[in-house]
């Protein structure tokens, strides 16, 4: 029986550009991997290793291949706007009506990313 996602594998053509995006704009920290025999690097929301990056390998053309997307639950919406704004990195904010605030963008490799903040928060 499946109890959760345990973690997302994307390749990051631009290592550099790849964790200054999750680790400065997103907030996840750059913590162990153990030696695979590869280079890369696992990021982690909290104590859990959510997303794992191989820097060794190309980008596959489409970048998403057959996953469309990967999402977070997120926290403080407007503190994550604001951080987007400042960086002028691009985004798309949308909330529907009862529905959750979500943000989507793309890594630096083109791979698609969603923020999910809960509907009760605000950009007030």
């Amino acid at each position: 029986m499946i109890l959760g996602m345990n973690h997302f594998t994307a390749i990051a053509g631009d290592p550099v550009a790849t964790l200054a995006f999750y680790e400065n704009l997103l907030g996840l920290k750059t913590g162990y991997r153990p030696d695979l025999g590869f280079d890369g690097a696992w990021l982690y929301a909290g104590e859990t290793a959510v997303l794992h990056l191989y820097f060794d390998r190309p980008v596959p053309q489409p970048a998403a291949g057959v996953i469309d997307h990967m999402a977070f639950t997120t926290v403080d919406l407007k503190a994550m706007k604001a951080r987007f704004d400042e960086s002028g990195y691009p985004y798309k904010l949308q909330h529907r009506e009862r529905g959750p605030w979500q943000l989507f963008c793309h890594d630096p490799s083109g791979a698609k990313v969603e923020l999910n903040f809960s509907a009760k928060e605000s950009l007030d």
